[in-house]
């Protein structure tokens, strides 16, 4: 009789959708499916679904399960696998243990990332990165997110808060969802396209509606989009003059817009090229629904390989 296969799962527990994935040692995904996020039931519903989820995939494409990688929005602290700050739209999920109920759950080790981490992550083993040494990774959802890669490893700096572009000042005096002024976020994520949109139009609708009008030629729609990637080209370039990363993976729900985007970023560095003079690579993200998922499987994959060989 042929053994199972060996098999590691990624886990993104998103504010909507729960997306598991299966994945060979090797990072090809196997079989995935995506679930509600029971986000207002709490920690333990949350966990519970993810499990859920996983099991059927098991049942389905059987395999020998290894470990767990858990990708979660939020500030994390991934040495004692919990939740320490999370967004009002989840309930009773700072401080939960992650790792520990599901590895109480499954019999097997867990790991926990922040989601935008993850993300990196998964484009650098199986995405638009693959293979890079030194990348910056931005996601361009509700909010901005940021993730450093250097040397080939996920740098997070003393604090945990490294490559969080999306709260760097100096783009304007927009207020930020954090408090602050003039941060990246106040541009290029959904939730300030919607709101340029609406300040140009009086119109309040989606980024994604937005994104149709720009394409439709709607004169404020493009100006907004415009605006968002020249503000994302200039953090690009505040990341090269700082650390020299010469290649950029930009993911969200926003860059699913990259015809509009992308033209805007690319004048925008056309303009302002780096002093060095260095050719720099900007990329949509590869992996789509899929980044952070595969993410938290590269890191269970990286810290098993690290225990079998210690």
């Amino acid at each position: 009789m042929t053994a199972a296969p060996e098999v590691v799962a990624g886990v993104d527990i998103g504010g909507t959708t729960t997306q598991v994935v299966l994945c060979t040692e090797d990072l090809d995904v196997i079989d995935r499916l995506g679930v509600p996020t029971p986000a207002a039931e709490g920690g333990a519903a949350m966990v519970g679904a993810a499990l859920g989820a996983l099991r059927l995939l098991l049942d389905r494409t059987p395999g020998r399960l290894l470990g767990v990688g858990v990708g979660a929005a939020g500030v994390v602290d991934a040495r004692s696998g919990r939740i320490l700050v999370a967004s009002d739209s989840f309930h009773d999920w700072a401080g939960f243990p992650v790792t520990a109920t599901v590895e109480g759950a499954l019999g097997v080790p867990a790991y926990l990332d922040n989601d935008v981490n993850a993300f990196l992550r998964g484009e650098v083993a199986r995405g638009a990165a693959a293979g890079e040494p030194h990348v910056l990774g931005m996601t361009l959802g509700t909010g901005v997110g940021g993730a450093l890669w250097l040397d080939g490893a996920l740098y997070e700096g003393p604090s945990g808060a490294a490559g969080e572009i999306g709260h760097v000042p100096g783009f304007g005096d927009l207020r930020c969802t954090c408090g602050g002024r003039g941060h990246l976020e106040t541009l290029a994520s959904g939730r300030s396209i919607t709101a340029r949109y609406a300040e140009r139009t009086g119109r309040n609708v989606t980024a994604r509606l937005v994104a149709e009008a720009a394409a439709g030629g709607d004169g404020d729609a493009l100006a907004v989009y415009e605006s968002a990637g020249a503000a994302v080209a200039r953090a690009i370039l505040v990341t090269v003059g700082l650390l020299d990363v010469t290649t950029f993976v930009i993911g969200g729900g926003v860059s699913r817009a990259w015809a509009l985007l992308e033209p805007s970023i690319q004048r925008t560095l056309s303009a302002e090229p780096p002093v060095g003079g260095q050719p720099l690579r900007v990329l949509p993200a590869r992996l789509d629904g899929d980044a952070v998922a595969v993410g938290a499987a590269s890191r269970a994959r990286v810290e098993l390989d690290t225990v079998t060989h210690v």
